[in-house]
């Protein structure tokens, strides 16, 4: 199943952990926005979104409570000899919401589908300079059922503003279940690697941001 992934390989750490940066060697700024979530797996997810993503934690939108929100912005333009002399602004936002649970169930995933429709209704503002916002939701289970799976596995929900003139919006859905190991996102969900903690961030030829990065521009 694509997407799925579940590692039978016994470690010596502990399933879905990983070692935390010496938050003393980051800088104070960074340090200052970084919450602590009480939480070993969300706290060290937020250690490889802290440089990309705005954090905060306990976070409510529309009666939906999320242990994690992280929010990002990035705009790229073109430069014709001088900053100001800009042309072809393109504008890239992501909602992310991640809440642990007991054990997910299709029910919800579709309850947050149409969480998104609405958060998107209220915060993406479609313009020229409006290349995309994904709204992503993460669900931390104890078990990834089977249903589950096949739900979020090819799932995608991306709607065009304007034709596609004003850019688009997309839905995400990441399912993970650190204890076994196992996780799910659907198809647009690059940032499931931020929460595939059993495996190293691989950097074969570039950073990890950067990789990130390109996939609003492809």
């Amino acid at each position: 199943m694509a997407g799925h992934d579940a590692s039978d390989d016994a470690t010596e750490s502990k399933p879905g952990t990983a070692s935390r940066h010496d938050h003393e060697e980051l800088p104070a700024e960074i340090r200052e926005r970084v919450p602590d979530y009480d939480d070993e797996y969300l706290d060290r997810v937020s250690d490889r979104l802290m440089y990309s993503y705005d954090l905060s934690a306990d976070y409510a939108v529309d009666g939906e409570r999320f242990e994690l929100y992280a929010e990002m912005r990035m705009r790229n333009q073109k430069q014709f000899l001088h900053p100001a002399l800009s042309y072809a602004d393109h504008e890239t936002k992501e909602y992310l919401f991640a809440r642990r649970v007991s054990t997910p169930t299709v029910g919800e995933l579709e309850r947050l589908v149409e969480l998104g429709h609405e958060i998107a209704d209220e915060r993406v503002e479609g313009d020229e300079q409006h290349y995309g916002t994904d709204v992503t939701f993460v669900l931390v289970g104890d078990r990834l059922p089977e249903d589950v799976a096949d739900f979020v596995d090819g799932f995608r929900d991306r709607t065009l503003l304007k034709f596609g003139y004003y850019g688009h919006y997309e839905v995400n859905l990441i399912v993970v279940a650190p204890e076994t190991e196992s996780i799910v996102a659907s198809e647009a969900a690059e940032i499931a690697d931020a929460f595939r903690l059993w495996e190293p961030v691989e950097e074969p030829d570039e950073g990890f941001l950067s990789r990130f990065a390109k996939r609003f521009w492809r």
